[in-house]
């Protein structure tokens, strides 16, 4: 018999020891909040406050940051129902778009999804494309209860507006902006065709067309502002049989340049304020048979994977689509209903070179 030593104490079954599993870890089976609360040492409650970001709970920095490290190392996620019912919110944010098949959108939709999650939400995204209901049915839904907060990028008109500030709910405008609101966020459009023409000044172009978007749309003004301030600057004369508008869509693209292919003098390169527009753009001058980049330079706003795969790969101004929609869901997530949001976010915008522009050929009247 051994004498002169002290045994060991059992481990504390509350306290986490190097290779042990606790009740509800990852190894063992699903999270709950109590598993939360044991392993930060704190109580249930606390945990509860924490994630529900309660104004009124007051707890010491370290706690608060303690409880949420917790969370992260644990991988426990809220029960959404039971989130629900105990703080009267859905935890789910509304966003309304004019159309599924602009990959713009689609962009912007991802880093909303993406935004939304790290911050607990969920998405629930709306067209207006194609759907009888329309705008007023979605309007009706979003109005009762069904989301806490709203972006919308769809085309607007002073009677969405009006329905909007009727939800009594956080929502914000996002790619555009209506005379007379003070909720919106945006890209700056203006410096994205600045890049565009001073690229196409540098390669020696001197009869740059603009093929805007619909006049209706706030974006599609501001790039034409952008466009002609730029021209301006370069000292170019802003010639308004260069400026056509169309749609956002390959159709609307082709039937623009198959506009200014018709004038008696053709532009040398073509500045497309829509990614989706200089598809038909490319379309049409190959229909007509004028090369790209040798006859007519070609760049738009907005860059897409499918930009490098097209023929030729087009040269884009690249613009933070998923940055937008990721800021617009946080300024919803963190603003009240009445406050003002005049969000630009302002980087990356960049040229991303590729084969559709290239200094105009000699004798061209450049």
């Amino acid at each position: 018999m051994m004498t002169g030593m002290t045994p060991k104490p059992a481990p504390d079954d509350n306290r986490a020891t190097p290779g042990k599993v606790l009740p509800g870890s990852p190894m063992s089976g699903k999270v709950t909040l109590s598993d939360v609360a044991l392993l930060a040492g704190v109580d249930r409650s606390v945990v509860s406050r924490v994630i529900n970001d309660d104004p009124k709970l007051s707890i010491r920095p370290a706690t608060r940051q303690r409880v949420l490290e917790t969370i992260d190392k644990l991988g426990y996620r809220p029960n959404a129902a039971a989130r629900s019912l105990r703080t009267a919110r859905s935890y789910m944010l509304g966003l309304f778009i004019p159309d599924f098949a602009n990959p713009v959108y689609a962009e912007i939709i991802k880093g909303a999804e993406t935004e939304a999650g790290k911050l607990g939400y969920a998405l629930m995204t709306a067209s207006s494309e194609g759907v009888r209901q329309g705008v007023d049915h979605y309007m009706d839904l979003f109005g009762q209860g069904r989301v806490d907060g709203l972006l919308f990028a769809g085309e607007e008109t002073g009677r969405e507006l009006e329905q909007l500030r009727s939800l009594r709910l956080p929502w914000v405008l996002v790619n555009r902006r209506v005379p007379g609101s003070d909720r919106y966020v945006v890209l700056d459009d203006g410096h994205a065709s600045k890049l565009a023409v001073d690229h196409l000044v540098a390669l020696g172009h001197r009869r740059i067309a603009h093929i805007a978007g619909p006049e209706t749309a706030d974006t599609a003004r501001r790039r034409r502002t952008g466009y002609t301030a730029a021209m301006t600057a370069a000292g170019l004369p802003v010639d308004p049989r260069l400026i056509v508008h169309a749609d956002y869509t390959p159709a609307g693209g082709h039937a623009a340049m198959t506009e200014l292919l018709a004038a008696d003098e053709r532009p040398t390169a073509v500045f497309v304020a829509n990614v989706a527009s200089a598809v038909g753009v490319l379309h049409a001058l190959y229909a007509a048979g004028v090369s790209v980049p040798r006859d007519i330079s070609v760049i738009a706003v907005h860059d897409m994977a499918l930009a490098g795969h097209l023929v030729p790969a087009l040269t884009t101004v690249r613009m933070p689509l998923g940055e937008l929609g990721a800021r617009a869901v946080r300024l919803i997530a963190t603003r009240g209903p009445a406050d003002t949001i005049t969000e630009v976010v302002m980087e990356p915008v960049e040229v991303v070179v590729r084969e559709s522009t290239a200094p105009p050929a000699p004798g061209t009247g450049s």
